[in-house]
């Protein structure tokens, strides 16, 4: 398996990944702890660190997408080569960057890094256009 495939796979482990945060939020929230019935209604009550913590889990389900094409388009016109492989790792590192930033309460910092992000992903879905 090609290394953007592998980049694609942990991207998907993210999903669940930076569920983490929210759930140790949810679980902290009030008294009652974890909601299982009514999650969604718990995690828009979030505040704070928790609700940080979901805007950057829901990010993930929105980068994740494109993320996704780019590796296809990558892995099907054969583009795979040094510069795939950077851009896909570069995604990765990115999004794990990107979500410490958001956890961590740096909005500037955290949208260079996802610029970064983004624009791999550009360059990924342009490269057999390059060749």
């Amino acid at each position: 398996m090609s290394f953007p495939l592998w980049c694609l796979f942990f991207a998907a482990l993210l999903l669940v990944l930076t569920k983490v945060p929210v759930a140790l939020a949810m679980a902290r929230s009030d008294d009652k702890g974890y909601d299982n019935a009514h999650p969604r209604a718990q995690q828009a009550a979030l505040t704070g660190w928790g609700a940080r913590a979901m805007a950057a889990h829901a990010n993930m389900f929105e980068a994740f997408p494109l993320f996704a094409a780019a590796v296809l388009v990558v892995q099907v016109s054969g583009s795979i080569g040094m510069l795939a492989n950077l851009l896909a790792g570069v995604f990765i590192v990115a999004r794990v960057i990107y979500t410490l930033l958001y956890l961590a309460d740096r909005p500037t910092l955290r949208s260079l890094v996802w610029g970064l992000g983004f624009i791999s992903c550009l360059v990924m879905l342009i490269l057999p256009a390059l060749r």
